[in-house]
């Protein structure tokens, strides 16, 4: 009996304990839903937000900050609570229940889904306007009314936009770095609509820079906070703009000649950069590379850096190093080489760093290992390679030799040197040397090393930067004289984006502004990219399921309709849920758990602006393609896991939003075509 009043009483003393903690957090206004909130209209997708830089966490509403919380998380809403004239929302970590405290709604952004969008630069059309409201813009394009337009622009270009204008901003000039000056611009709300015969959309978004926010901002209307427009040109010299030119070049059997004249047209250009006293603002660099030494062990190397950009600052050295360089003495397994290595052993191993423009030249004669051939080295193609360049601000050449000896290759190996070679908004950087001309490569090679020569000239003699390009005296030869015009047009937005960095240019500071994703003058121009921000260890998550998805596949073990529901299901909580990511797949979180079986896979895409490839891909399309398109299909996707992988290891693009080392909470914004 003494037990059971001991029992009791200890009981007793349990509830009321547990009733006065109750009463406590009820009081103070912190109890937790058990899940939060759920976005109107859906079943499975909970509300979420995005800390604005400088917010921090209080205990309850009204209450005393607390501890900060570090800039663009994405928060789960347990509760909303209007509080002194404001709203606040309960706020946790993860959807489990485990709630960190309260945030004024102005300390956040609306985070529906994952995708954001970053400005390309503006070459060959205008820098995108910000608008103050949707109907400003409908109006514009309604005619179009483009006297109206270009009167707006030239305002914002000036910065000299009025209080009651429509625009509220400009994209900056250039293109900034986000390891130096890192944004976020989230996509709110979207509404499809045309110009011309293209289909735009008109978006709703928050431009957050990570410095130079207030710890929470008053709330205001749609404004501008903070204008990065500069009103006359940089004064600064230029002199320490440097430009960064590396060469991967293929040292397979005949090779020699070209290698000669290489080392001749870098020569040429020391000479030129002594006479102007600019040594060491053009530094060169030079990998060499074969094919598989495995399958070959007489080729002795797969790649090989022999110059790096910091041994490239002296012609001594870049001499003595190129010297040891020479041709194989035996061929390769085929007409193919790895060049790919090459690409990447420059990319992983050049520290580009310090370099303002850069740039990689392929020299080959030979196509390329697809990622899918068994001695590819990168398990990477072309479109995954250029991403990775792109990534690290590097514009790659391929000047390929069409010599009689690969001829069977030339259109296969084009295509995909094309590829390789895109830039956004210039097009292709490729240059076929017909017969492999060791004097038309020569004279290729001169005229491109000069230009960029020239445009480091210019920029260390700090001369005004001209309102476009200037175009070089045309070179007789159509193709080349096209070339010479890419450079010029490629020159002038890195001088840009260098102009704007030295002289503080940042993203402007906007909250609920409206802007197009293409030109209103040009409408088959696209002024935007869409990404999504992955942190590091979601984004090696991405690469394990995809991994597995496609290895249970391959096994057999999935039908088509299960293997794209599958896809579909990843690519859907990448865009939406990145948290939730491995266990929104049946593969990975066990049988019935995709958003598929699950019934929640058309909430999950209905509303999302934009959309990968696999998104739109159905079962029907599958089962009409050609075996051909379909072994396509599933290589473009292990190329993808095989960029994953590279970016994942390349932790120079890595940014910390806590100031602190790079780990798996860094972040990265990954290009919507390299998701599933």
């Amino acid at each position: 009996m003494a037990v059971t009043r001991r029992t009791r009483t200890s009981a007793r003393a349990v509830l009321t304990a547990v009733l006065i903690l109750v009463c406590t957090w009820f009081s103070a206004g912190v109890v937790a839903a058990e899940q939060p909130l759920l976005m109107p209209g859906k079943q499975s997708l909970f509300q979420r937000v995005l800390a604005v830089p400088g917010a921090r966490l209080h205990a309850t509403p009204e209450s005393p900050a607390g501890d900060g919380v570090t800039p663009f998380t994405a928060l789960y809403v347990y509760a909303r609570e209007q509080q002194g004239g404001g709203e606040w929302l309960q706020v946790g970590m993860d959807r489990h229940g485990s709630v960190s405290g309260w945030l004024p709604q102005r300390s956040t952004i609306e985070w529906s889904q994952g995708l954001t969008v970053t400005f390309r630069e503006a070459i060959d059309r205008d820098r995108a306007l910000l608008f103050r409201d949707a109907a400003s813009v409908r109006t514009l394009v309604k005619g179009p009314d483009l006297k109206k337009y270009n009167a707006l622009y030239k305002s914002a270009e000036a910065g000299e936009m009025s209080n009651d204008s429509p625009v509220v901003a400009i994209q900056p000039p250039g293109k900034l770095d986000i390891r130096e000056n890192f944004y976020l611009v989230p996509i709110l709300r979207h509404e499809d609509m045309y110009l011309g015969n293209e289909q735009a959309r008109l978006l709703q978004v928050s431009s957050v820079p990570l410095q130079g926010n207030v710890e929470e901002p008053e709330p205001a209307e749609p404004q501008v906070v903070e204008q990065a427009v500069a009103e006359e040109q940089p004064k600064v010299v230029d002199s320490d703009y440097r430009a960064g030119l590396v060469f991967a070049i293929d040292s397979t059997l005949s090779m020699d000649p070209y290698i000669n004249r290489t080392r001749e047209a870098v020569m040429k250009i020391y000479d030129a950069l002594g006479d102007a006293g600019l040594v060491g603002n053009v530094n060169f660099g030079l990998v060499a590379f074969r094919d598989s030494n495995e399958a070959v062990p007489e080729l002795e190397y797969l790649a090989r850096t022999y110059v790096t950009l910091e041994q490239g600052r002296n012609p001594g050295t870049f001499i003595e190093q190129v010297n040891e360089l020479s041709a194989a003495k035996v061929s390769s397994q085929d007409f193919q080489e790895d060049a790919y290595a090459g690409i990447k052993e420059a990319l992983d191993r050049m520290n580009w760093s310090s370099q303002t423009a850069r740039y990689l030249v392929l020299v080959t004669d030979a196509g390329p290992r697809a990622g899918s051939d068994p001695l590819s080295s990168t398990g990477m193609d072309a479109a995954a390679l250029r991403q990775l360049a792109r990534d690290k601000g590097v514009a790659i050449f391929v000047l390929h030799l069409l010599t009689e000896s690969s001829n069977a290759d030339h259109a296969a190996a084009a295509d995909q040197y094309k590829e390789l070679a895109r830039f956004p908004g210039i097009g292709s950087l490729y240059y076929a040397v017909p017969t492999g001309d060791v004097n038309e490569f020569g004279h290729v090679l001169d005229t491109l090393a000069g230009q960029i020569t020239m445009q480091v000239q210019m920029a260390a003699g700090a001369q005004p930067l001209p309102p476009k390009p200037v175009e070089p005296e045309p070179d007789a030869n159509p193709q080349l004289a096209e070339l010479q015009s890419k450079v010029a047009k490629l020159g002038y937005a890195l001088r840009m984006q260098y102009l704007q960095r030295t002289e503080g240019g940042k993203m402007p500071n906007v909250f609920n502004a409206w802007l197009l994703d293409r030109d209103l003058k040009h409408p088959e121009q696209r002024t935007l990219d869409v990404q999504v921000l992955l942190t590091r260890d979601q984004l090696s998550d991405m690469h394990d399921v995809l991994k597995s998805v496609l290895q249970t596949a391959e096994e057999g073990l999935l039908s088509p309709q299960n293997f794209l529901n599958e896809l579909k299901s990843l690519a859907a909580t990448i865009a939406r849920d990145p948290e939730q990511l491995g266990s929104t797949t049946a593969v990975t979180a066990g049988e019935g758990n995709s958003l598929a079986d699950l019934g929640f896979m058309r909430e999950y895409i209905e509303d999302l602006p934009y959309t990968g490839e696999v998104m739109n891909l159905s079962l029907e399309d599958w089962e009409t393609w050609p075996a051909r398109r379909q072994i396509d299909f599933l290589h473009r996707l292990e190329d993808k896991i095989s960029y994953y992988r590279a970016l994942h290891d390349h932790t120079d693009l890595w940014v910390s939003l806590d100031g602190g080392a790079i780990d798996g909470d860094s972040v990265f914004p990954v290009a919507l075509e390299m998701l599933p």
